[in-house]
């Protein structure tokens, strides 16, 4: 893939504008008010693309609801990484059968990961009638056209070509109200991990413009967001395709310039790219949160081989142990898979005594989902669930007593946190988090949301801090 044919061009933009304001001038015409409901499953950068979404549809004239009942449109924002998120998505798409009953003219629409893959769109062609529209994100950026079609020709609409993917900007945002922000940096993966079918989904690597980046970070910045995050399939890939000679690293230098109180974060991040300048300039630079999420998956150096990871158990370690060396203090986190097909028991243990080893701060544990149209998906898996379940069960109970044992040793000190917003505990109704992520639940008044503070820690558990304002 040529770099000059990734940038989707003005006048395309521009055509895109155009459909916006024919939807507008609609339901104007139609003296109607129309709400749409963005329901969002996955990761940060699903939340991202909502986020577009939702600048789109303000721009077609919509306002927003979260009750599907009370939306003209309903747009189902999916993620195709574990069976369970797709079947939590063919669930709410049934429920909705009952709303388009009671309101025949509502559009329902199915985008994201899931919608890209051949077989959930034939799925849904086939038995899922009521759904309207189905588009991958390939095709987010020209949504109004798509959407003006289903409003034209009261025909369902598919566009879920495959493609190796492009780079819209200035696609409107309507960003979630708070301290926190997310920054998509590139877009794609070139990795092609066994087990995973974003490579399939999301098209190949693609950064985008540094300039491009360190304006919108600037602009956050000004408008009061405090706690940016960074994203990427592979943050570390970031630049390769450009032919500038800037990387990631680069990247988080120069933002790091940028004046202002707040933090930078970055995800997700792949120990084969992660390099010791990386870690050297995450050092250095304060606005860059001294916390890395850095995905092993697996401690066995077979089981990373059939995974496609294209690192060693040693060579993982290496990197943490330099990066602990230039951050002491640093908030280590991380991704796992047990269960993957083929494993044994010896070598699921071998993932536990790398978490005993690195003593991870925390982790997102999952037993190996299947993902059909991935490798992995084909491999002979003999261990049978319960075996699974007790391989799991051993590696959540060596982290949860590290969590909190870490946890523990923050009581009686004094931490410096971002208060983001409520708490769901009356006791301590405030939340934060300190610069290496850590929940810390607090005391005080809605009017600290928003603002750097010290607080001392009085109390913990596996899962968060407890404290209250110095």
């Amino acid at each position: 893939m040529k770099r000059e044919n990734v940038l989707v061009s003005e006048d395309a933009l521009a055509r895109q504008r155009e459909f916006e304001a024919k939807i507008k001038e609609m339901f104007t015409a139609r003296e109607a008010h129309p709400v749409a409901c963005v329901d969002t499953f996955g990761c940060q950068q699903n939340v991202a693309d909502g986020q577009k979404l939702m600048g789109m549809l303000a721009d077609c004239g919509f306002t927003f609801t979260e009750d599907p009942k009370e939306a003209d449109l309903v747009i189902l924002n999916t993620c195709a990484v574990r069976e369970h998120a797709e079947q939590r998505v063919f669930g709410n798409l049934g429920i909705l059968t009952h709303t388009k009953k009671e309101n025949p003219e509502q559009v329902i629409c199915l985008c994201g990961c899931m919608a890209q893959e051949e077989r959930v769109s034939q799925r849904v062609k086939e038995s899922y009638r009521h759904v309207d529209l189905v588009f991958g994100p390939h095709a987010l950026w020209k949504f109004p056209e798509l959407l003006w079609q289903v409003y034209e020709t009261r025909k369902r609409v598919f566009a879920v070509d495959n493609e190796d993917g492009t780079i819209a900007e200035g696609i409107p945002v309507v960003l979630e109200k708070g301290v926190k922000a997310w920054v998509s940096i590139m877009y794609g993966c070139n990795n092609f991990c066994s087990y995973c079918i974003v490579p399939y989904v999301r098209g190949r690597e693609r950064s985008r413009d540094p300039q491009c980046v360190l304006q919108e970070v600037r602009e956050l910045v000004e408008a009061g967001y405090k706690d940016i995050t960074l994203l990427g399939q592979n943050v570390n890939s970031y630049g390769n395709d450009l032919g500038l000679d800037y990387h990631f690293p680069d990247l988080l230098e120069d933002i790091d310039k940028i004046p202002g109180e707040y933090l930078i974060r970055f995800m997700s991040s792949h120990p084969k790219d992660a390099t010791n300048r990386l870690f050297d300039v995450m050092a250095k630079c304060p606005h860059v949160a001294k916390q890395l999420h850095l995905p092993f998956q697996s401690g066995n150096d077979r089981v990373l081989k059939e995974m496609n990871r294209r690192y060693t158990r040693e060579q993982y370690l290496a990197e943490i142990n330099y990066a602990k060396k230039v951050m002491p203090g640093l908030v280590l986190t991380s991704d796992v898979i047990i269960g993957f097909p083929g494993e044994t028991e010896a070598e699921a243990m071998d993932t536990v005594s790398l978490v005993e080893e690195v003593g991870f701060d925390a982790l997102f544990t999952f037993i190996y989902s299947p993902r059909p149209g991935t490798k992995a998906a084909a491999m002979p898996d003999p261990a049978t669930r319960a075996e699974k379940q007790k391989w799991f069960d051993k590696l959540l109970e060596v982290q949860n007593a590290n969590s909190a044992k870490l946890h523990a040793a923050y009581v009686g000190k004094t931490v410096r946190v971002l208060v983001d917003g409520e708490s769901d505990d009356e006791n301590f109704p405030l939340s934060s988090r300190t610069e290496g992520n850590r929940l810390v639940r607090l005391k005080g008044g809605k009017d600290l949301i928003g603002k750097f503070m010290d607080v001392k820690v009085t109390d913990s558990n596996t899962w968060a801090l407890y404290g209250e304002p110095v």
